[in-house]
Parts: C-alpha cells; structure tokens; sequence
C-alpha cells in the first residue's frame, strides 16, 4: 500500500509528495511548484517510485475450519487485511488464530447508489496467532518413538500416512496421497536470481 506519492516535474524539475491516506485516490497531473506558478508553465509530473513511501500489505481470505462446520453447510469466509510486520506471516492451510478491527467498507460510485445501506467487511488484523508451530514443541515417549522406526524401516510409510486420511472412505488413494502431501507441505525453494518457491500447493 502506498502511503506517500512522489512525483518529478518535467519542467522545473520540483520534486511533489502527495499523501495517500484513502483506498483509492487520484494522482496529480499538474505541477504545483511555485516556480512553475511564476513562470505560468503548465509543467507534467512523472511518478517517481524510489521517492515514494510504501507500506507492506497482504490481503488474506480465511475458512472455517472443517470440523466446525455444520453438516450440510458452506464454510464462512472473511477478509482479512494486514499491514506492516503482520504480512507474509500466514501460508494456505494455516490454522491461525487473528485479532483485529471488524470494519465495513463501503462502495462507491455506482455501486453505492445500488446497494444503499450495504457494505462489504473485513477485519483489521492486529495480532496473529499460529498454531501449528506448536507442533515443534510436540514431545514424544520411547514407544511412539520405536513405532515411527518400525514404519519409517518398513518402506511403506507413504502407504499407510495416505490410508490413514478419512478410512471410512474406500478407495480414492490417489486424492488421500495428494491431501497428505498438502497436510505435510515441502520445503522452500530460494532460487540463485532470489525468487522463493514455496513448498505448500494448494488444492481445489
């Protein structure tokens, strides 16, 4: 999100700042230097991104988990905003626990004449919870230890973790194998040129 626009004037060379303190605003055409004022030249400003001041933002969508879901219905979704330190914390498949601002945002233009009082929400995120980072805390008794060997030297661990999802279902072992490699996740790929490939896939 941007926070402050920065722009260069063609003809005086001025640098202008414009704050942005809305969702949408409208970038300035003219230059309003007092030296193009003086002169009474219409001068054309350029955008100058490395003057401008940005703020990280991420716009997150989360689901009702799925065992709170009555039987029958459609998960709730909610919009979840977050700024500054509170971004690139959530991956898909996170189990989180959010506090924020629950706040409407109301349409414009056209749209607002249509829908009257009604308004879109989301929430402003003010603290994130993780909670699968607890399993790393997750400690383990000698016998649990021994059965995890047991499988891991039997060599059909990929077998019974993917027999394992949902057994009351038979069959689909090729859906179950692509549901615990999501469960699992992989490992993050950082690429010579700097880009990150996340190990997490998504499945609709």
């Amino acid at each position: 999100a941007i926070q402050i626009h920065a722009y260069t004037c063609d003809r005086c060379g001025s640098e202008i700042f414009q704050p942005v303190t809305t969702k949408q605003f409208t970038p300035m055409q003219l230059c309003p230097s007092p030296e193009c004022q003086k002169n009474n030249t219409k001068g054309q400003l350029f955008p100058s991104t490395r003057a401008s001041k940005f703020l990280p933002f991420q716009e997150v969508k989360i689901q009702e988990m799925a065992d709170q879901v009555p039987v029958g219905h459609i998960p709730r979704t909610l919009t979840i905003h977050c700024h500054g330190g509170l971004t690139r914390q959530i991956n898909p498949g996170d189990v989180v626990d959010i506090a924020g601002i629950f706040l409407p945002t109301p349409y414009t233009g056209f749209r607002a004449i249509r829908a009257g009082l009604l308004t879109d929400t989301y929430l402003e995120a003010q603290h994130i919870t993780q909670h699968k980072k607890a399993y790393q805390d997750l400690l383990m008794d000698a016998r649990t230890l021994r059965r995890i060997d047991q499988y891991k030297a039997s060599g059909q661990m990929y077998e019974y973790l993917s027999r394992s999802i949902a057994p009351e279902i038979f069959g689909h072992l090729d859906v179950k194998k692509a549901l615990l490699l999501l469960l699992i996740g992989g490992a993050t790929k950082e690429m010579g040129d700097g880009m990150r490939i996340r190990g997490d896939i998504n499945i609709c």
